[in-house]
């Protein structure tokens, strides 16, 4: 029903914003593998409200408690579940909402769907059921790390790097080559463009005064990709990297290398020119973004996903009622003025997911000699 992701490691997340908790179950993990919930719990602190002057004031803590799957500190094979209970929801908040369809908002189209929709915030449509792709995306990140020493394969670690690159008009100057997290990290726009981000803090901030909001971009560098992942004809790299990226909420966009830029350039200046490397051919260029036919090709994955404006907002706004009738509508409570900061945890994960699942799938294919 929509609630599941990936084909051989899969997660399927529950729970609702302001019910009792959030979480997820992830099926398909290898056993044996040494589970750290330190790491898990960092990603969710990452993600987590509250965290900057930024962000809604929702206070989360984001605890999170390992149900089932793992012992003495290792998965069993079994199905790994993790919970996140919710300790600061005010469904009351909403009873202003409880009538009116918010403009942009899932909640006419979940309505229209289902005959019913979560008046408090928003429920499933919340950006709070992320919590479960996100510790979904840690274990992914730590199964990554495991295969990359594995047998004849052995590789350095996948590293995936996911920063803001641009709010509203405000584009940061960030070379992918060399970009870390720890740079990611040391600004609260998760923007390390130094003068970008401060441009970018005084806009977020204007528009929260404005009762507005406002959008953006998140790009991703995936270093140390492996050759041959992805697969044919449906099922291509950037295929579910797209559909992962794009089922994050409030995303409008997604590309992959030189994405719709390509349409302005020729073949001869587009095409990645191939020259001997040390262990398989290397490209001078990366317009294909590291994926070649649907399959990686050992380069650099570059990615970019765009974020809309935070639907709710302060500011009057024409809308109807649940009955047809005309009104305004001046929305309250808790919300982002950017999505931005919070939001790339959540694409670091969903890269992990992908990368995961179709590394597992590779396992299966064996080249006879």
């Amino acid at each position: 029903m929509g609630n599941s992701f990936g084909h051989t490691f899969q997660i399927s997340t529950f729970g609702e914003s302001h019910g009792g908790g959030v979480g997820v179950v992830i099926d398909g993990l290898p056993a044996r593998l040494a589970i750290d919930r330190d790491r898990i719990q960092l990603e969710l602190d990452r993600r987590r409200p509250g965290q900057s002057r930024l962000t809604t004031q929702r206070d989360e803590a984001d605890q999170v408690e390992v149900l089932s799957g793992v012992e003495n500190g290792r998965s069993t094979g079994a199905p790994l579940a993790m919970l996140v209970r919710n300790s600061d929801a005010r469904s009351g908040a909403y009873d202003h909402l409880r009538d009116v369809y918010r403009p942009s908002h899932a909640d006419f189209t979940y309505d229209a769907k289902f005959g019913n929709r979560s008046v408090s915030g928003g429920g499933r449509s919340s950006a709070r059921e992320t919590i479960g792709r996100v510790a979904a995306g840690a274990v992914a990140m730590q199964l990554l790390d495991a295969l990359a020493s594995r047998g004849e394969r052995s590789h350095a670690a996948i590293e995936i790097v996911s920063w803001v690159d641009q709010v509203h008009q405000i584009t940061a100057n960030v070379g992918a080559d060399a970009v870390t997290r720890g740079d990611v990290e040391a600004q609260i726009t998760r923007c390390p463009d130094i003068e970008a981000s401060t441009q970018m803090v005084e806009a977020i901030e204007q528009a929260r005064r404005d009762g507005d909001s406002l959008g953006g971009t998140v790009r991703t560098v995936v270093r140390n990709m492996p050759v041959g992942l992805g697969e044919p004809v449906f099922d291509r790299l950037e295929a579910d990297l797209g559909k992962a990226l794009l089922s994050l909420p409030a995303t409008k966009g997604f590309e992959v290398g030189s994405g719709f830029d390509a349409v302005t350039m020729t073949g001869r200046t587009h095409n990645d020119e191939f020259f001997p490397g040390a262990v398989h051919p290397v490209t001078s260029t990366n317009h294909s973004g590291g994926v070649q036919g649907g399959i990686s090709n050992g380069q650099p994955l570059l990615l970019r996903t765009a974020f809309k404006p935070t639907a709710t907002i302060a500011s009057a706004q024409r809308t109807v009622s649940t009955t047809g009738e005309a009104v305004t509508l001046e929305a309250k409570g808790r919300h982002d003025p950017c999505v931005l900061p919070r939001a790339v945890p959540m694409v670091d994960a969903m890269v992990a997911l992908v990368l995961a699942d179709h590394s597992l799938r590779q396992m299966r294919h064996a080249i006879l000699p």
